[in-house]
């Protein structure tokens, strides 16, 4: 029998408004803070100190620029503790939970159902960018803190709230600022909880309900130019190669020689708790991975999705290159990204691109942020408590452990608690996933529910 999602209580006008209000915030972060629109960033501060004002007057606060840490005092600690540490405390720390205020451009608003920062509410969704990525989820944990300090709950350890403005170029003026400051104090928590994986429902193969994919860590980052220089010239005279011709054999041998597949803890982990969701002869196949291991991963490697579990990608993304059809280029230069798998390196990728073109005339260089990957671990602790939770807001899921492909803000604190999740327990199909960063961005009233019903719960547990 087919498990399908259950149907969730949809949120009241009141709360679907306030996380309204604050995407009609145009929090949007550049790679020059220069160009950042502090204005809307002071905004967005208004809106939340307005709309949650226990929160603000018993939580204690720090900023870093825009960014927001809150420290909800355990009822462990005592006073004279918290006094001796400054404003912040030192209690020991249940969790840490990460959440970011500011949002990527929108490229084409006249491509949108509702304009973007309009912040629509309808009787299905909330409308907006940063409706999934991430203002939902930094609203939530406010609105579910709120309501726990009207109700007289307070949890037995320090918990944390980092919600970050710049996440989207790399977060170094908030979680970077943010995550020095908790070490400073040396917390360490049990829990660090971010965005990242969410319950997608017809999107994993050959399981027949939807997926809860609980991340635990996540792949590197670099981004790497290739450049050529040449000495130019008219095109009626060309020498063997010139710089365009040059730049792409090398751009091609990168994309031709890609990383080789390989199994990690992290996806073994995964395929051995999701093969018991499937269906044969698939359930019966992953059950055979140590002697079938290399034929599982060629099977994985056919979609993109999945290939991304098993190998360090490659993407060549810009290139660049001459000024004119009848006249030879003196530069061309392109831009290739990996996401780095754990076991691999920065320095391994410059390595690899250098070995597979085998150019001298190539320069290889990185360009712009790059991070390793999380170091490959097995789920913690508090693993079986937030799939304990997501099965509550959304019972009759599959739940399995993963990778973040991307980059988020919880690299920057990955050595600060004992179990790091990235999830959310919102259901999304394949469509609703290709929202996030692009046209129509939009979280429905029932996901937001999920997501406010989950933090309820969680605070519940940190509680005890």
């Amino acid at each position: 029998m087919t498990a399908t999602a259950a149907t969730g209580p949809a949120v009241d006008a009141a709360t679907a408004e306030r996380l309204a209000e604050a995407l009609r915030c145009v929090t949007i972060s550049r790679e020059d803070p220069a160009e950042t629109d502090d204005s809307q960033f002071a905004r967005l501060a208004a809106h939340l100190e307005r709309s949650f004002p226990l929160v603000h007057e018993r939580l204690d606060l720090e900023t870093f620029g825009h960014s927001r840490l809150y420290a909800w005092t355990g009822t462990e600690e005592s006073a004279t503790a918290s006094e001796a540490a400054g404003t912040l405390g030192r209690a020991p720390a249940a969790a840490i939970l990460l959440a970011h205020l500011d949002v990527v451009p929108v490229d084409d608003e006249a491509a949108w159902t509702h304009p973007p920062f309009a912040g629509v509410v309808d009787d299905e969704f909330i409308w907006g960018r940063g409706a999934i990525d991430d203002k939902s989820r930094a609203v939530a944990l406010l609105e579910a803190v709120e309501a726990a300090l009207a109700a007289g709950v307070r949890p037995r350890r320090t918990v944390y709230l980092a919600l970050g403005h710049d996440e989207e170029v790399f977060g170094d003026g908030g979680a970077v600022r943010m995550a020095r400051r908790l070490r400073e104090l040396g917390v360490r928590a049990d829990l660090l909880l971010d965005e990242g994986g969410v319950i997608t429902q017809g999107v994993a193969d050959g399981v027949d309900r939807p997926v809860a994919t609980i991340m635990v860590g996540e792949k590197g980052y670099a981004t790497v130019r290739l450049s050529v220089s040449a000495v130019g010239g008219h095109s009626s005279m060309p020498g063997r190669r010139t710089a365009v011709g040059r730049l792409a054999r090398a751009v091609a041998r990168v994309q031709e020689h890609p990383f080789p597949l390989r199994m990690t803890p992290v996806t073994a982990d995964m395929l051995a708790r999701i093969r018991v969701f499937m269906s044969q002869p698939r359930r019966t196949a992953l059950g055979l991975s140590r002697v079938a291991g290399p034929a599982i991963l060629r099977v994985l490697a056919l979609r993109p999705q999945t290939e991304a579990m098993v190998r360090t990608t490659t993407a060549p993304t810009v290139i660049h290159g001459g000024v004119k059809a009848n006249v030879l280029p003196q530069r061309a230069e392109a831009l290739v990204n990996f996401r780095i798998l754990p076991g691999d390196s920065v320095d391994g990728v410059l390595a690899h691109c250098r070995r597979v073109i085998s150019d001298r005339e190539v320069a290889v260089e990185l360009v712009g942020m790059s991070s390793e990957p999380t170091t490959a671990r097995s789920p913690g602790p508090w693993f079986a408590t937030i799939a304990e939770l997501a099965r509550a807001v959304v019972p009759g899921i599959a739940v399995t452990s993963g990778l973040v492909p991307g980059a988020t803000d919880s690299r920057h604190y990955d050595d600060l608690a004992e179990t790091r999740c990235n999830f959310a327990p919102i259901v999304l199909t394949g469509a609703d996933l290709e929202r996030i960063h692009g046209t129509d961005e939009r979280l429905s009233r029932e996901n937001y529910g999920r997501l406010l019903d989950f933090n309820r719960r969680l605070i519940e547990n940190l509680a005890r």
